[in-house]
């Protein structure tokens, strides 16, 4: 292997600590600038100041000069600009429930700018953004999916239309999931009343789901378990229906991979219902 003879000299100790020393005066002014706008009473200085700050993508500095001067500005040509750049702080320092706030007052406040749109599809996004994963309660999700649509509704030809359904699609598919593993838990845990209940209301709450077919079958499951642990007077009703369970499956999915174990339980459903049928006679 041959290995390259030049070699990049090091920086000497006395090259180190002078570049040390410019960057520490580099930040010192920088400090001593934003410190004094901080106690400026020129609301215009720190306007300019959180503008300059803003280009420079120092979004924590920006914000506290412009929430100084907010009260002041609101009204004014200035304060439109100072409350949409300040939701964008907010944002961009990932506060995202504090921005979808900001974007909003400002789309209350300025409806007619021609920032308004922008502020609440942006007001809708920073909710889905915040939205937690799907094991975790998904208010903010269900917000974002309706502020969403209402923003589709209102501005069917924005820029960001597409985007906004596909986070209208992204916040389906999280409720969905939620729902279902929802569901199956009930499964798991045996409470089998409650997990063909919730299977049902799933299916009224997401008749397109990716899940449909795994959720009809697993339906089946669970009502006739449920009829297997019911009382004997209960029976014949639970067993009743786990075949017209069954029925529903094959109807929909009649090349399922689960129809093989369904039959199972469609078959014993028939046996327990001719027993039952036998005792009464």
């Amino acid at each position: 292997m041959i290995f390259n003879k030049f070699r990049i000299p090091s920086a000497s100790p006395r090259h180190n600590v002078v570049a040390a020393l410019l960057i520490l005066l580099v930040l010192g002014s920088s400090c001593s600038r934003f410190r004094r706008l901080e106690r400026s009473e020129d609301w215009r200085e720190k306007y300019q100041g959180g503008l300059d700050y803003y280009a420079k993508k120092d979004y924590y500095r920006t914000a506290i000069l412009f929430e100084q001067i907010l009260p002041i500005v609101r009204g004014l040509p200035e304060g439109e600009k100072v409350e949409f750049y300040l939701a964008y702080c907010q944002y961009y320092e990932k506060t995202y429930l504090l921005a979808s706030n900001q974007f909003k007052t400002f789309f209350e406040n300025y409806g007619r700018s021609s920032l308004a749109e922008e502020a609440y599809f942006m007001y809708a996004y920073s909710l889905y953004v915040a939205s937690p994963a799907e094991n975790l309660d998904q208010k903010s999700s269900i917000e974002a999916m309706n502020a969403m649509q209402t923003y589709v509704n209102q501005y069917p030809t924005s820029k960001f239309a597409e985007q906004a359904n596909e986070v209208i699609a992204a916040s389906q598919k999280k409720l969905e999931k939620k729902g279902f593993e929802g569901a199956k838990q009930y499964l798991k845990l045996k409470y089998y009343q409650a997990a063909v209940v919730s299977f049902e209301n799933f299916q009224k709450s997401f008749p397109d789901s990716q899940y449909m077919e795994e959720l009809t079958y697993l339906k089946v499951q669970a009502q006739y378990k449920l009829a297997q642990q019911s009382i004997y007077t209960k029976q014949m009703e639970r067993y009743t229906a786990t075949i017209e369970y069954y029925k529903e499956l094959v109807d929909n999915y009649p090349q399922s991979a689960y129809l093989k174990d369904a039959q199972r339980y469609y078959a014993d459903s028939l046996n327990e219902i001719n027993k039952l049928k036998t005792k009464k006679s």
